[in-house]
């Protein structure tokens, strides 16, 4: 059969096989490109039809096409599902013995299948590989492509051999497909694989049938009255859980409320997943509770809801796990309960995957010390992990995969045991002659961190949740949804487009904050905090500005007019808006983010909860603390407390306290309504005292001018 079969004869397929009588939208033109025989990218939503993009062509061509993917319960429903369509398939993974791979491996060359569904780690056995040579590999798709890259959400080390494999194979056509992958994990992917003059194709990544919602949420008691009223709405769907405790812990408890729902967890067995979740598929309990794994490549078009019941460890793994909901187009809820001290397990995650140089030298003098004539050692992850004297058992598994990685260890099945032994390869090179690449694990490292910060950043953004989130996929001057909790929020928020004047002024604040940032090519980071920045921009005087010259820049006192208090209350409304992010860390620094850039440069439009005029506005709960204070202008208002003290025959306090001092000092408000917003003082005290502590603040901004 001619490799570049045409896309009718494809439809024809798509009808016979699948019974479908046309594309989705997105598909022809991919189909096209991959039957014209080209490497290609593609990038496809959940839900999109990416899987029939490289089973139609596989089932149109005489050879065979290997499909890589991560999970085996993928590959199983997959495989079942086109064994009931009467297509040629199969699947090889570590389920199988070596001589049932082999004989699947003799119908490959009988011709007997024309998709066949591996394993990744499957390529490292030279056997496997050889047994490969005779088979006639038309094309090679590499499902859930972002496993492997280090900059995806889920990588998987097993993946990095799928290049060099390629090349074993004499470099047939390889077609990488994901749901979710930034413009950088776009890049790695097509580094990785060698892709040769590859077409991409970046499907919409819009889901609109879904809404999202996050639901700031203090305690657990109220994620589980919402989790209730979710699923007594909307009945069948995934409820995702950060650890298998927590699965266990939230599926007993569905349990307790007369519901029924299937637990999946990684610390079950591969034979009792695959119960559980059939009964998943097969409808025979509309509820999962389960950890992130489950889902991938289940084919359950009715999911009417997905929960997150903690905040995932990055974007694309919430976008991914959110996207299971839909799948057949219907409207849906995606929710996420936020809870800032469930980012504690993410970063116990993070730790866990990034176990660090010092560790690594470690585990691997664990190994050395503990070896056996044979370089062998026998001991279970919790016997390495205690020797070593680690806290996290994660990040000695991770310690340990990258010594393999390395070459410097090989892993094995002990006979008759369930545990794994490990082998030195390489035991004439002691802990400190590891050659090890410090900086790639330190940059690997930063950017999970980044991922977690960003996640955090759309929990806290007060802006449409899928246009920020198609925006921090690449997608410019994405729509708002119309669905989203704060799309439906709009009609009850002080929420609007700028004024011509209002737009200069929130242009001119982010040059600022730009002006105090640092880019790099990885993007903005901060260097200064909020207060510092406001005061910059008012032209403060204070000790603080002039020591490290910030008087110098060229935005100094570029917002004088506006006044400490509005300008704080701005930054506020800039951040819930998506434009600027304080950055976690010993400190609370401000940066730019990538739509506030947009937005100082005059390249998209925005829509924000604007502070009244002349002061803190209705926006409440500025952060004292964060405000710039000026030692100067505090004393000469305690002058003047005590001026008008003794004109009034009144204690000091009786006029103002001194934190009420204080907040003027650092508010600086300069009208009677602006006055009236500062703590301690009503509207008696505002008419009685207010306006010679004003004047004292007006006369301090105009020297400042000077």
């Amino acid at each position: 059969m001619d490799l570049m079969i045409g896309i009718d004869q494809a439809r024809e397929k798509l009808r016979e096989v699948f019974g479908f009588e046309d594309f989705l939208d997105g598909q022809e033109d991919v189909i096209g490109e991959i039957l014209s025989g080209r490497d290609g990218s593609v990038v496809m939503p959940t839900g999109g039809g990416k899987s029939l993009c490289y089973q139609l062509p596989g089932l149109c061509r005489e050879g065979v096409t290997l499909v890589v993917s991560p999970l085996i319960a993928l590959m199983k429903d997959q495989v079942d599902g086109l064994k009931e369509r009467g297509a040629g398939v199969t699947l090889i993974n570590s389920t199988l013995s070596w001589p049932e791979q082999r004989e699947r491996l003799d119908g490959m060359r009988r011709g007997e299948y024309q998709l066949v569904y591996i394993a990744p780690e499957r390529f490292r056995a030279g056997s496997f590989m050889d047994a490969l040579s005779g088979v006639k590999v038309e094309m090679v798709a590499v499902d859930e492509a972002h496993c492997l890259s280090q900059w995806g959400h889920d990588f998987r080390p097993d993946y990095m051999r799928l290049g060099r494999a390629l090349e074993e194979l004499g470099r047939p056509q390889c077609v990488a497909l994901t749901a979710t992958a930034t413009p950088v994990v776009r890049e790695d992917i097509r580094k990785v694989l060698m892709l040769r003059e590859p077409f991409e194709s970046v499907s919409g990544f819009e889901r609109p049938n879904l809404s999202f919602t996050i639901t700031p949420v203090e305690k657990v008691k109220q994620k589980y009255a919402r989790l209730k009223k979710v699923l007594e709405s909307h009945q069948t769907g995934i409820v995702y859980c950060a650890t298998r405790k927590k699965v266990e812990e939230v599926a007993e408890t569905i349990h307790s409320w007369g519901m029924k729902c299937i637990a999946y967890h990684g610390g079950m067995g591969d034979q009792e997943r695959e119960e559980v979740q059939n009964v998943f598929i097969s409808k025979k309990a509309d509820i999962a509770v389960a950890t992130n794994a489950f889902g991938m490549g289940i084919d359950r078009p009715d999911v009417r809801f997905v929960v997150h019941f903690e905040i995932p460890g990055s974007v694309e793994a919430y976008y991914q796990e959110a996207g299971r909901a839909g799948r057949d187009g219907e409207a849906s809820v995606c929710e996420l309960f936020f809870n800032y001290a469930d980012t504690r397990t993410q970063e116990f995650f993070i730790d866990g995957v990034n176990p660090g140089v010092e560790l690594i030298r470690e585990v691997y003098g664990y190994f050395l010390d503990e070896s056996d004539h044979d370089y062998e050692v026998h001991r279970t992850l919790d016997e390495v992990k205690e020797g070593v004297g680690a806290k996290n058992g994660m990040a000695v598994g991770a310690a340990i995969s990258a010594l393999v990685r390395g070459r410097w260890l090989e892993r094995f099945e002990v006979a008759g045991s369930r545990m794994k032994g490990t082998r030195l390869l390489r035991p004439e090179v002691d802990r400190w002659s590891l050659e090890l690449n410090e900086d790639a694990l330190l940059e690997k490292e930063r950017r999970d961190r980044e991922k977690l910060d960003q996640m955090v950043q759309l929990c806290y953004a007060n802006t449409c949740r899928q246009q920020w989130i198609l925006e921090y996929f690449g997608e410019e001057d994405a729509p708002l949804c119309g669905s989203c909790d704060v799309c439906r929020g709009e009609e009850n928020s002080e929420r609007r487009a700028p004024s011509e004047d209002e737009d200069l002024v929130v242009r001119k604040f982010l040059s600022g904050v730009a002006r105090m940032s640092r880019r790099t090519s990885r993007g903005w980071e901060g260097i200064y905090g909020r207060g510092r920045i406001v005061q910059m921009l008012v032209g403060s005087k204070s000790q603080e500005i002039l020591r490290v010259r910030l008087h110098e820049l060229k935005t100094y006192g570029i917002l004088k007019e506006e006044g400490t208090a509005y300008l704080n209350a701005l930054a506020r409304s800039l951040g819930e808006g998506g434009l600027i992010v304080t950055q976690r860390g010993e400190y609370p620094l401000v940066t730019l983010t990538a739509r506030g850039e947009k937005v100082m440069k005059g390249q998209t439009s925005y829509a924000l909860e604007w502070p009244g005029a002349g002061g803190v506005g209705k926006k409440e709960g500025v952060v004292i603390e964060d405000l710039g204070f000026d030692t100067r202008l505090y004393e000469k208002l305690k002058s003047t407390r005590t001026r008008v003290a003794k004109g009034e025959g009144v204690p000091a306090y009786v006029v103002f306290s001194n934190e009420t001092l204080e907040h003027l000092a650092r508010l600086r408000p300069k009208s009677l309504e602006a006055g009236l917003l500062v703590k301690g003082i009503g509207e008696a005290k505002a008419e009685k005292y207010l306006e010679a502590f004003l004047r004292v603040i007006r006369e301090e901004e105009a020297g400042a001018d000077v």
